[in-house]
Parts: structure tokens; sequence; C-alpha cells
């Protein structure tokens, strides 16, 4: 599925945009603080239900609104539409095809959407939460069971949580569902990343030339049973007030010659890494499961020399997928411009990029919160 048409209302510096996009290349541009970012953030929260940027969605409403409204329409297979609305003091509400979604995990399976924006380095450099999210975005497209799976482990979880907190008696009530649900989440995530192992080894050397191993760690000891390590965990839950073993703390270690990529990589080519985390589950969803994803590239010039801005353009091409990057310029952006008013900007430091991507098939140029097509 695509995007074809997004209606944005109140999104950061977005008052009002309607868009018609192009199922191939589309290129968005304009200066700093002109709303290029509010658009892609916009697209996210269609597919995923939250941004990019924060965590806390009510940042992302415009200064003095009460609200955002992000709508689209998606085609491919079929045409659909997908909503999401989200308010000041009141939670984030999803729809698709005019039906309220139980879940906000749902949009993820109808709109696959992907960015990679100049804080990709974070999916190396930080912690566990941002990977299992990684994780689980592959995940819910491989088994389309695994939304539900994975909402009835965390309500149990929240569920031993609270009774470790105020009944710790009680918690043991919870321990069946939760070594069911958990053993099943971990066996899926596990069976993805051994999946995508073939395409993140052929992506991480195309554009770092680095043997980067990529180990999945499931939330407890190998030689355990969730069971067992629950067993030997229950002094320290009841301690703490919270659940040490599980899912819910899996993670991904990348390892360069043996050592944290984090530790040895420079922030050069831990971007690169996580570029390549990203790209190469996207090839493995469209090659193996035949998903068509989205992919925002958010000012991907920014940062990379021109060796590596044209290995990523390889790698993105060869994905045949829906692409929405933005630009400062158009005349220094990533696409090879028709037309003299789009030509290259000799001198640029980024003239190497010109026509990286081809000759983009839309183009919208973008100031003080207003978009218009070019």
């Amino acid at each position: 599925m695509s995007l074809a048409f997004a209606s944005i209302e109140n999104v950061r510096c977005i008052e009002k945009a309607e868009l018609d996009l192009h199922p191939g290349q589309n290129l968005i541009w304009g200066p700093n603080g002109s709303g290029k970012s509010s658009l892609l953030e916009a697209f996210f929260l269609l597919g995923r239900g939250r941004s990019f940027r924060t965590r806390n969605t009510e940042r992302v409403i415009r200064h003095g609104q009460p609200q955002l409204v992000v709508f689209g329409r998606l085609t491919g297979s079929r045409e659909r539409t997908i909503g999401v609305q989200a308010g000041r003091g009141s939670p984030t509400v999803g729809k698709i095809g005019g039906a309220f979604v139980q879940s906000l995990a749902e949009l993820s399976q109808v709109f696959p959407v992907q960015i990679i924006d100049p804080g990709v380095h974070k999916l190396v450099e930080e912690g566990a939460p941002r990977r299992r999210r990684w994780m689980d975005w592959a995940v819910f497209h491989v088994e389309p069971s695994f939304v539900d799976t994975w909402s009835r482990y965390h309500r149990a979880l929240r569920q031993r949580n609270a009774a470790l907190r105020l009944q710790p008696e009680q918690a043991l009530a919870w321990d069946s569902e939760l070594i069911r649900l958990g053993e099943a989440l971990a066996e899926s995530r596990r069976h993805v990343i051994e999946q995508l192992q073939p395409y993140w080894r052929e992506t991480v050397r195309a554009l770092t030339g680095l043997e980067v191993h990529l180990l999945y760690s499931r939330g407890w000891a190998r030689d355990v049973t969730l069971a067992d390590a629950l067993r030997n965990a229950r002094a320290r839950d009841v301690a703490r007030g919270m659940t040490h073993a599980g899912p819910h703390r899996g993670d991904i270690h990348l390892r360069l010659n043996g050592l944290p990529v984090r530790e040895v990589a420079s922030r050069g080519q831990q971007k690169l890494i996580a570029v390549s985390l990203v790209l190469a589950q996207l090839r493995m969803l469209q090659g193996v499961f035949t998903a068509t994803p989205t992919l925002l590239l958010d000012d991907p010039a920014a940062e990379l020399d021109p060796d590596r801005l044209t290995a990523l353009a390889g790698e993105v091409q060869r994905l045949r997928c829906q692409l929405i990057v933005t630009s400062l310029r158009a005349q220094s952006s990533p696409f090879r411009q028709a037309g003299p008013a789009l030509s290259a900007e000799a001198g640029s430091s980024r003239r190497a990029a010109s026509g990286l991507f081809g000759v983009p098939d839309r183009v919208f140029h973008v100031e003080q919160g207003r978009v218009r097509p070019v």
C-alpha cells in the first residue's frame, strides 16, 4: 500500500495541508523551519500512531490548538482510508476504513512506513526500547497474530507489576499467562531476526564495508525457561515492584570485531549502521513477505559524504517503494531535476547528490507551514 493522499491539520507549524502523493518518488523542499519534517511526522503518525521525534504526541499539536487530525487514502491492491486524531489530555485514536482500531499497532499492518532521519543513529546509541520498536514493527507484518499477542502480553505484564507493588502474593496468578505469551512473542522475534540476517549482512557491507554482527537477546538467559527466570527473579521483582525477566527486556546487540558497535564505531559509522538496520528490514519485508513500504528520508544529504550518499541511494533504489524525501533546496536535492528552476547548484557541498535518485515524480514546496505542488 502507498499513501496517495494526505490531509493534515494542526501538526506543529502546519495549520492545514493537502498533498496528492505519487506511489514513486516525492520531493518536499523548503528552508529550515518551514515544516518539511512536520509533514513527514504527519505521514509517520498515520502508520504508527505516534511521532518519530517524541513519545508525547501532545507536543506535536500546533500551538494553541486543541487537537491534530491526519487523514490518508491508501492505494495498492485495494483503496483504504486511514486516520489519526490526538488531543490535549486525551488518548490518540486511529481509524482504518472509518472504524476505530483497538490498538494503534494495527495502523502498521495497513500502512507500513519507516523513516531515516538525522537522529537515526539513536537506534544504535540509545537504549533497548527503540530497538524493540524496530523489531516489533517487522514482526507485525510477518505474523498478523503478533499484534494480539503483544497487546495481551503487555496487559498481563502491567497487571503483574501492579500486583508486585500492592499485593505481591497475587503476582503469581499472572505468571502462566505471562509465560505463555512471552515465549510466543520472543520466538516470533527470533524467527524474524533469523530471516533478516542475509539482508542485514548485504546491506551493512554495502553502506559501511564492515562486518557487523547482529545478535538477538530475548530478555532472559538462554539456558533457562521463562518460568525459571521468573522464579529466580521473584525476590528482586518483589523488592523493586517490577518484572525483570521477559521479552519486554529483549534487545538486539551489534558487534564489530567482538565489541559493542557503540564503543568502537565512529558517529558516522553508527549512523550508517542504523540506516542499514532500517533498509535491511524493509528489504526483507519486500523480498520475503511482498510488503510494499513507504520510506521517509529527512534530508538524507545531511552528515553524509558523497560516496556514502551514493551508496545509500543505491540501496534505497533497490527497494522499489514509495519514497518521500525532504531537502533544503530543490537545486541541491538528491534528485536529478528537470527544468531550469530546479537545476543543480554549482559549488554546493551537496552537488554530488544530484541525480542519485533520478527525477522525482512529484515535487512540493513548503514555506512557513504552507505547502504547494511545484
